[in-house]
């Protein structure tokens, strides 16, 4: 099917470009999404009549756009899911998470607007693309934590495997202590049921005597 382009699409073209398509994307995407017209002699003369103003909306929805890129390219979000302590969460995080996420600090995202690369499964910082206009896009971070403490220390560069490791470290760690203190103790009590000894051998000696 040849459509005539409202606005510029990724893979397709630019705006005012007459361009052919499989019928189920027009009909179901394009269309409906008021991207294109299908090509016929009262579309073609409707486009011209309207490119004008057409262009000028685009200029200002794109000024708009580049204004919200700027604030939140590099932004980063932090998204608080269940997991295992393998780092696999139960269930996945989502485009409506990320634009909840992005919404609740304070910025305009639609859930439509975000791209993500493939779902995501696991704990760790995962990049995802928001795209605010047919030309503007701008990359943010999504830091997929159980806690706010634990997005804080993947913040600053430590894994799911390393913040693990760590973990497991100071129970060691406390473990042993505390068999230490077990060890200690033991020998106190050791130190004071032997202490009598030398008076009890003493006595011994005055007996004699």
């Amino acid at each position: 099917m040849q459509i005539i382009l409202l606005e510029r699409v990724a893979k397709l073209g630019q705006m005012g470009e007459v361009v052919s398509v499989k019928e189920g994307y027009a009909r179901n995407f394009l269309l409906p999404q008021g991207k294109a017209l299908r090509v016929n002699h009262a579309n073609l003369a409707r486009f011209e009549a309207d490119k004008a103003q057409m262009e000028a909306r685009n200029l200002e929805t794109k000024k708009e756009a580049e204004s919200l890129a700027a604030k939140l390219d590099g932004e980063s979000f932090i998204v608080i899911r269940s997991a295992s302590d393998g780092g696999n969460l139960y269930g996945s995080v989502t485009t409506r998470d990320a634009a909840d996420a992005a919404t609740a600090a304070g910025f305009t995202v639609d859930k439509k607007q975000v791209i993500l690369q493939g779902a995501i499964k696991d704990l760790g910082i995962h990049a995802a693309t928001v795209s605010l206009h047919p030309e503007v896009t701008c990359e943010i971070q999504l830091n997929v934590a159980r806690s706010v403490e634990e997005a804080e220390l993947q913040a600053a560069g430590k894994s799911i495997q390393e913040l693990a490791a760590e973990e497991e470290a100071a129970a060691e760690f406390e473990i042993q202590e505390l068999f230490d203190d077990i060890g200690a103790a033991g020998m106190d009590d050791f130190g004071d049921d032997a202490a009598p000894a030398p008076a009890a051998e003493a006595a011994s000696d005055d007996e004699e005597a």
